[in-house]
C-alpha cells in the first residue's frame, strides 16, 4: 500500500493539498479512538490529572469549527457554542465531557469536517493569504488556519494515544 493524500479535485490546487492534509489526520484520528469503550474515552489517566479523549475530540471540533467560521467570515451561530463550546471553562482548562459516547462525538466531530470541506470548496488559492482574526487578537492567514487544523489534531493524537496506553496499564 503506498501512502498519499487524497486532494479533493474540484478544489483549487493548494486549497485542496491542505484540506487533504485535514482529511488524512482526521482519519487517522478516528482510526486511534476506534473501539473505545465508554469508561476508556472518559479516562483522564493517572491521578485523573489530564484531558480525556472525550475532551480533546469534543475541543479539536471545537477549534475546527471556529475555523470555519472564520474563513466562511461569518459570526458562529450560537446553537453551535453552546453545543461545541466553550473552548475553556471557568478554570481555564478544557471543559469537562464525561458520558457521551464515542459515536456521538464523531458524528459531531464529522459534521465540523465536512462543513470545513464545504468551506473549502468555496476558497480559491488566493483566498488563502487573507488574513484573520483568532484567538486573543492573534492574526493569521486562512492557510495557516487549515494547516492548523491537521497540526493541531496531529498534536492531540499524541495525548489520545499516551491515555490509550495508560488505559491499558491501569
Amino acid at each position: 500500500m503506498v501512502s498519499n493524500l487524497k486532494v479533493e479535485m474540484d478544489m483549487d490546487r493548494t486549497v485542496g493539498m491542505l484540506y487533504a492534509m485535514v482529511d488524512e489526520n482526521y482519519h487517522r484520528l478516528k482510526k486511534i479512538v476506534a473501539g473505545m469503550s465508554q469508561e476508556e474515552v472518559d479516562f483522564k489517566g493517572p491521578s485523573k490529572k489530564y484531558n480525556s479523549t472525550a475532551q480533546l475530540l469534543r475541543h479539536l471540533a471545537f477549534v475546527d469549527l471556529n475555523w470555519v467560521y472564520r474563513i466562511k467570515e461569518e459570526e458562529m451561530p450560537l446553537n453551535l457554542m453552546e453545543k461545541y463550546g466553550p473552548m475553556l471553562d471557568e478554570n481555564n482548562q478544557l471543559p469537562l465531557i464525561k458520558g457521551i459516547s464515542l459515536d456521538v462525538l464523531l458524528k459531531d466531530y464529522d459534521k465540523v469536517i465536512n462543513m470545513m470541506k464545504n468551506a473549502c470548496y468555496q476558497l480559491t488559492d488566493k483566498q488563502l493569504n487573507q488574513v484573520v482574526e483568532y484567538g486573543n487578537g492573534k492574526k493569521a492567514t486562512i492557510q495557516w488556519g487549515i494547516w492548523h487544523i491537521a497540526d493541531h489534531n496531529r498534536y492531540h493524537q499524541a495525548h489520545i494515544n499516551q491515555l490509550r496506553k495508560w488505559y491499558a496499564e491501569a
